[in-house]
């Protein structure tokens, strides 16, 4: 018996995927920024003193956002409207595009974050937020205990 390798890949629906992904009416000649309908990427980290929450949002500025913090947990929300006309033919709309952005996140605090000192700031298309931990709860200095 011979066995031959068959290749399982399906091509087909990725062609179809691609198609009606594609706007095929803007050409790139929209002058629209869109920034998609997923959420943005986040990046959290943590140090002895504090969690820090990175959100990946360019295109946006800081009135687009809205944080808020209710019973430990701090939710991350956006809205973006857009909107670019062009005029020809004496004013008449020949073309008119708008676009809606929105996304939320949510996020469960530990325990261990201060909620009053939480700060947050929009540079350069990143949303970072610090989350500073309670002072019983950073990491305290190892010491050698002698024994009597």
């Amino acid at each position: 018996m011979n066995l031959i390798k068959r290749n399982t890949d399906n091509w087909l629906p990725s062609i179809f995927d691609d198609m009606f992904k594609t706007d095929w009416m803007d050409n790139g000649n929209s002058g629209m920024n869109r920034i998609g309908t997923s959420v943005p990427a986040v990046n959290i980290s943590e140090n002895d003193d504090a969690f820090n929450l990175e959100l990946a949002a360019p295109g946006m500025t800081k009135k687009d956002f809205n944080l808020e913090l209710d019973n430990g947990l701090l939710t991350i929300s956006a809205e973006e409207k857009k909107e670019n006309e062009k005029k020809e033919n004496g004013g008449r709309f020949t073309r008119r595009e708008f676009s809606y952005t929105s996304f939320k996140r949510a996020f469960s605090l530990p325990d261990t974050v201060e909620a009053d000192k939480i700060s947050a700031e929009y540079k350069e298309g990143v949303l970072m937020i610090n989350l500073p931990k309670r002072e019983d709860a950073k990491v305290q200095a190892k010491r050698m205990i002698e024994i009597g």
